[in-house]
Order: structure tokens, then sequence, then C-alpha cells
């Protein structure tokens, strides 16, 4: 039986990262949600490094991106040793610059722990706290709800559960959802946080040699913290020793030639198993799962914690709208058939760096910044979901690939992300950016050149408490003017053009200025099929 009323609309559980982007979003846009941890205490985990150019967009619009950059430090050159000395350095940022549709050309170095303050501090301003020790160990599914029963004998009741709680995440188990893929037992590392004296903390440094590594980055915001990563030590009869301060000044000894007793202090020892694994499904009934929970990955390209906050960005508004009736379950569907592609793509993505890198640091001079590609530096795998029900192009007829009647098709398609450019606002002049007028839960219709002004007074007053319709270059009262033209040729635009945003920007629909009726047509089939439309 059904509880007769549910405690929350949405019960997060997990509080790394992706739960945390998950209920920033939610809450901004009014949704009653709880996120739950096991944890007795926030940990001081780095296990990530930190966000790259994509996430800090997500995080840009969440209106922490400031905080998160000026907590973090811009990638640091790695310096590569043989036999403990220095034979090559390396910046594979020192070329990369912001670009007028991407204004983030490289990640920042973050310790996670710190990330996560950042997301706490935000959710807390929407009234929300993490609840620490809260154990999820039972799963009830009802008709219309989920109860969650919790390790204290406590329940909590919801609509909508999101499993965010890690590779062995206890809500996937739960739901019975398989985990596919393999765990390499011969690749291993180890990991912590450490205190070294006497080394550069503007380089990245990184020791290489035929039977191991060890690998020293400073910890943005802390005076003498490293991350300290390593093959493991392994004893007489092979097997790994389990990480500790004197195994880690023995590894730094033997693979560096540093004395050991320059490493004064090591915690948040971990040892880390290569895993590449995925879920088959992202939805079952009321309960999703997000991030590691639903997919873990070679740490080789640092794209886990990533790949987790963009599952977050594209699940909060989908979940936000259905909770409010302002949108079919079904929506919901389209989370799992947009992001476990990515998923998967990702985890070949992944495995071939990791081969990528094993097989540089056998040469002198190879390292780490072998597998800086542009998927990693730049947008990752999440450039788009051109495959996605929710992506259409009206230009784009059922017998060609371009509607002849509004020229050829340039620029990103739908379900591309949504290109930034720097324009004028119209009425004050002053700079402002496409993604300041994208920021926040609301849909985006740009409307190119005058010939739009007409769909965009029309979709303003059909769904104006759910579109901000701006126009580029519209007339007067339409918002931007795109001075330089950065905006039309990020958008391929070159006709008047009507171009639909979604929350999580992302394009949904791209059609001719004369096609006004496709914006209403797309919001309908979106968002007007829900149980109070």
């Amino acid at each position: 039986m059904s509880p007769a009323a549910p405690v929350t609309q949405v019960l997060i559980v997990g509080s790394g990262p992706t739960g945390l982007i998950l209920a920033c979003d939610l809450a901004r846009r009014s949704v009653d949600v709880r996120i739950i941890d096991r944890s007795p205490d926030f940990p001081r985990s780095s296990r990530a490094k930190g966000p790259n150019p994509r996430s800090l967009e997500v995080l840009a619009d969440l209106g922490v991106v400031d905080r998160v950059l000026a907590a973090g430090s811009a990638p640091l050159p790695m310096r590569k040793y043989r036999n403990g000395l220095p034979v090559a350095d390396a910046d594979p940022y020192g070329a990369s610059r912001p670009a007028p549709d991407t204004p983030y050309d490289r990640p920042r170095l973050i310790a996670q722990w710190r990330l996560e303050e950042i997301l706490r501090d935000r959710l807390a301003e929407y009234g929300v706290r993490v609840e620490l020790g809260s154990e999820a160990v039972g799963l009830t599914r009802h008709a219309d709800s989920v109860t969650v029963g919790l390790a204290n004998g406590r329940s909590i009741g919801a609509r909508y559960v999101v499993g965010c709680d890690g590779g062995h995440s206890p809500v996937r188990k739960m739901l019975g959802v398989t985990f596919e893929g393999r765990t390499a037992e011969d690749r291993m590392m180890v990991c912590g946080d450490v205190t070294v004296d006497g080394l550069d903390r503007g380089i990245w440094h990184q020791w290489f040699d035929e039977d191991g590594a060890v690998m020293l980055c400073p910890i943005p915001g802390t005076r003498s913290g490293w991350w300290f990563q390593a093959g493991p030590e392994r004893d007489a009869a092979g097997a790994p020793v389990p990480p500790s301060l004197e195994s880690f000044r023995r590894l730094l000894t033997k693979h560096t030639g540093l004395p050991g007793d320059r490493m004064s202090r090591a915690e948040l020892l971990s040892t880390y198993r290569v895993n590449e694994r995925m879920a088959d499904r992202y939805r079952v009934g009321l309960v999703l799962l997000a991030g590691d929970a639903a997919h873990v990955y070679s740490v080789a390209g640092g794209l886990g914690m990533n790949t987790g906050i963009q599952d977050a960005f594209n699940l909060g508004w989908k979940l936000a709208l259905v909770v409010a009736g302002r949108a079919a379950p079904g929506l919901l569907d389209t989370y799992e058939e947009e992001r476990l592609p990515v998923a998967a793509w990702t985890l070949g993505l992944t495995a071939e760096q990791l081969r990528t890198v094993l097989d540089a640091v056998k040469e002198p001079g190879g390292g780490l910044d072998t597998v800086v590609t542009a998927k990693t530096m730049g947008l990752g795998p999440d450039g788009g979901y051109p495959w996605s029900p929710l992506s259409r192009d009206t230009r784009r007829t059922a017998h060609s690939p371009v509607d002849p009647a509004t020229g050829p098709a340039t620029g990103p398609r739908a379900g591309d992300r949504a290109p930034d450019a720097p324009c004028l606002d119209s009425t004050t002049g002053a700079p402002t950016r496409l993604f300041e007028v994208f920021a926040g839960p609301h849909f985006t219709l740009l409307g190119f050149g005058p010939g739009t002004a007409q769909a965009l007074r029309a979709a303003e007053a059909d769904h104006g408490d759910l579109l901000r319709a701006t126009g580029v270059d519209a007339g007067a009262g339409h918002g931007l003017n795109d001075v330089a033209g950065h905006a039309r040729s990020a958008y391929g635009v070159e006709r008047d053009t009507l171009v639909l945003v979604r929350p999580d920007n992302h394009i949904g629909l791209i059609a001719p200025a004369e096609d006004g009726r496709a914006v209403g047509d797309y919001l309908d089939r979106v968002v007007g099929a829900g149980p109070d439309a």
C-alpha cells in the first residue's frame, strides 16, 4: 500500500558532486528535495581533481563558478622523470585560450571535498542541508511513491528517489539493476593526501620507471598538501601492501630517489582498482540512478565525476517538470535515452586512454599528457544528444538532411550543447553573454533577426512562465545586439532563425523564423502532457 503522504517530492541518496548538483538544481526550481548520506561526517576526499570546462559551465549556471575558480587553480605543467632525473616538461593546456563560444578552455584543479563544500553552501542558501548518518538499507516501491528504509529504523517516503550513492550503490543493488563490465585486479593504484617537503608546487611531478610510478600534484588551497598516486607496493608473494605512510615512503624512495622522510603525513589512504562498468538501466519506475551509481570508469582522462555532473544537470529539469505536474512521467525516459549512450561512449574512451597512458609511460618523456585530447580538455563526451527524441530541426526534411528553403544547415545540431557568445544588451548597451541569458530554470528562445519578432512575442504570451524569449538583432525591446557577429557565427545562422535552448543548455529545436508554431508544438509535446495540462 502506498504511504498516505510522502514526506518529500524527491529524495537523493548520496551527497557527492552528482547528488549535490542535482539537489541544487531541484531546489532552485522550488522542488521539495531531501538529500541523505550514510557517512557520519563530511568526507575530506580528494579523489576527483576537478571539473572540466563543460562542468564549469554547469557550475556557472548554478551560480557557483566564481567560488570554484577562486578555490582552485589552473592545471599545472607536468614534469616527467626517468631514473629520478627530469626528462621532459609538458603543458597540455599551454596553447588553449577561451573562445567566444567556450568561455572555459581548461579544467580547474580543486579538491573534491572543497567542491562539495561550495555546493553544500549553495544548497543551504535554498534551505536544504545534507542529512548525515542516514544509510539507505531498504527500498519499497509503490504505485505512486517509494519508501526508503534507513539503518537507524526510520524511513523516508518520496515521489521519486535518485541513487547518487557511488560505484557500490546500495540503491542500484536493491533495484536489481546489473552493473556490467570488468574490474582489472592487475591494474591498481594507491592514493592519498600527503605532505612532502622541498618540491616545486608549480609543477605536477610524475616519476615513471619499468616497474611502477609515483605522481605528486599540489592540492590547491593548501600550503603543503599533495595528491599522491602510485602503483601499489607488493609483498614477497606479489600481493598488494595496504597503503600507509610507511608504504608511501618506500614507494617515494623507490621510484623517485627522494628520501622517504621527506613525506611527513599521509591521509585519506585508498586503493583504486580500475573498474569499467555501467548499469543497463538508469530508471526503474520512480527510482533513478546517476553518477558512479550508473557508471564507473578508468581514472584516465578524469571524466568520472564530470560525467556524473552532466547526468545531474540533464535529469534536474526533467524531474522538476514531472513532479510539478507540468510534464508526463515519460519525460524521464529521455534521461536514460540521452545519458546511457554517453556513458557507453565514455567507457570506451577512458579504456582507450588508459591503454595509451600505460604504453606511453614505458618511453622516456611519456606521461599523462598523452590523454589530454580535445575530448578531455574541452567539452568531453557531453557535446550533445542529436539522437534524442527531444532534438528537433524543422529545417530538415524526411528526404533531405537540409531543407532547400532555408539553405545549408551549419553550426550546432539540435541536441548539441548551446554555444556561448558575447553580446550587448539592446536597451542599456551593457556587455552580456548568452550563458547569462540561459542561466536559471527556464527554456530560452533565441530569435536571430527581425523576422523572429512575431514568434518571440507569441512564445512569451503562451509560455511566459516556462520560457525566456530573447531576440538577437531582432529589433527594439527584444534583448541582444550581436555587434561582433559571434552569436550568429556560433549558431551557424545565415537567415532569420529560431533556436530553443533547453534548461540544461542543449538545443532542443531549430526552426526558420516563419515556423513559430514549431516552438509551441515542441513545448506542448515536452511539457504539455502532464497530469495538470
